[in-house]
């Protein structure tokens, strides 16, 4: 996939995350954007923003997640201790649950996709052919009173 098509996967999973009905819609993204903010700002009318903690273990989703969160005015912040594997946000649940984390895992896969295929291609260029997985063999028998560790 190149990124040319992974920028239009990524724009339409944002797109059908602000509801998107016509099909001029699905590729405006700064349509879907007004939308998502549109509908942030109603939400938090009835359900009032609230913290939340999210461990994202890897430094992409972490900039990932933060930059989904600032387009749409919400502000990712850390405590001071606190890893940096941890953003906090403050935003209403419903919009936390209904749109930002699910766009976040649907963004998520398709980059995850996107940069495994990327990883296979170059490692397979530039170091060996082969990029599958190591193959599984049955553990060795065990000496009494011995871990694995040991």
């Amino acid at each position: 996939m190149d990124e040319a098509k992974l920028l239009e996967r990524l724009r339409l999973i944002e797109a059908l995350h602000a509801g998107a009905t016509s099909s001029g819609e699905r590729v405006a993204a700064a349509e879907a954007r007004r939308r998502i903010q549109e509908r942030l700002a109603t939400i938090a009318k009835a359900d009032p923003p609230i913290e939340f903690r999210f461990s994202l273990g890897d430094g992409w989703s972490r900039k990932l997640f933060a930059a989904l969160c600032r387009r749409y005015d919400v502000k990712p912040y850390r405590y001071r201790g606190q890893r940096r594997t941890t953003l906090m946000v403050r935003a209403p649940r419903t919009f936390v649950e209904g749109t930002l984390w699910p766009e976040f895992e649907a963004l998520s896969r398709e980059l995850r996709a996107h940069i495994e295929e990327v990883t296979d291609r170059l490692i397979s260029s530039a170091i060996h052919a082969d990029v599958s997985e190591a193959t599984e063999v049955a553990e060795p028998a065990r000496l009494a009173g011995r871990t694995r560790d040991d």
